[in-house]
């Protein structure tokens, strides 16, 4: 057998440093369990805000696994982030359609941008009053924060009905995916005795919301793709909870770049990126937080692109607000 030469790679791993991702992923294990399910009977009011963190750190990590780390094995990466925690959001479908929001060209793009809170001009122009003042509210971050996680999830949930009964079958297999799941995650919860409700109403719902904090101002409508995504170099909690993608910039020009390299990466490039990315960012989140809390980011409509310069195909459509 010939001897293996160093840019040969083997093991699971994909580097020796993705042990830190796993160690990560054991302590977020930890801790969850240990809240919810060994001392269901703390107070919510000390609980709920600590799952509330871990459920948060849980799903960042998933971002990381849908960009391929911690393994080479696709099939080892997802069984490792199985149990949904978050309960609200298929991990399947956050794969595929975070993997086509990478598509840069797009960033932004009401109809080719899964992830984009623009709307198509004269979509919006055609809502009633009350639907156009819910999204203005959504566009600033207080109204991210209380409506952002249930418009998210039921718009997501209106769009996979469409596209399931016009034939596409392997989105029914998602959901069964995490509807199991979901039922594993509950039952360990009762089985505990910890409350069902209030993990709902007091973990689900506000990890979501502060997952909305990151992606509130990530992007932003530009004709040069490479303006459109904000750094903020943020090196405190935030940062960690959202595992470095407040240096959101560095992450789209390098996606497959595990969470703990980027700051290194940016500090090395700092001028590079900041030019490039048109200077667009925060300070920091709470400079974030004072300046947007409720004042709007953007508009809602598309400040660009509408469908007079855009070339829909029928199965890609925006989806109706």
């Amino acid at each position: 057998m010939p001897a293996r030469t160093g840019r040969q790679r083997s093991g699971l791993l994909r580097s020796a440093a993705e042990a830190w991702t796993l160690a990560l992923l054991m302590v977020v294990y930890g801790l969850w369990a240990a809240l919810a399910l060994v001392f269901p009977d703390l107070p919510l009011w000390l609980s709920c805000p600590l799952l509330v963190l871990i459920t948060v750190q849980f799903m960042s990590i998933q971002h990381e696994i849908v960009h391929g780390h911690p393994t080479r094995s696709g099939w080892v990466n997802e069984a490792l982030v199985s149990l949904p925690l978050g309960l609200l959001f298929p991990y399947r479908r956050y794969r595929t359609l975070h993997l086509r929001h990478h598509k840069d060209e797009n960033l932004t793009d009401p109809f080719d941008d899964p992830e984009s809170w623009y709307v198509e001009p004269g979509d919006f122009a055609r809502q009633p009053a009350p639907v156009r003042w819910l999204w203005r509210a959504n566009a600033t971050l207080l109204g991210r924060l209380l409506l952002g996680p249930v418009l998210s999830v039921v718009g997501l949930v209106r769009m996979d009905l469409r596209a399931i009964f016009a034939g596409d079958r392997g989105i029914v297999w998602d959901w069964v995916l995490h509807l199991l799941g979901v039922s594993a995650v509950l039952a360990l919860l009762s089985l505990s005795g910890f409350s069902l409700l209030a993990y709902l109403a007091f973990v689900a719902l506000p990890s979501m919301s502060v997952l909305m904090i990151r992606s509130f101002a990530e992007h932003r409508a530009s004709e040069a793709k490479e303006h459109r995504t904000a750094i903020i170099p943020d090196r405190g909690l935030f940062a960690l909870l959202f595992l470095n993608n407040n240096l959101h910039a560095v992450h789209h020009a390098h996606p497959t770049v595990a969470w703990y390299r980027l700051p290194r990466l940016f500090r090395e490039q700092r001028a590079h990126f900041e030019a490039v990315n048109g200077g667009y960012g925060y300070r920091s989140y709470f400079a974030l937080i004072a300046r947007h809390l409720l004042r709007p980011v953007n508009s809602v409509a598309h400040p660009i692109w509408h469908r007079g310069n855009r070339t829909v195909p029928l199965e890609r459509e925006q989806r109706p607000l």
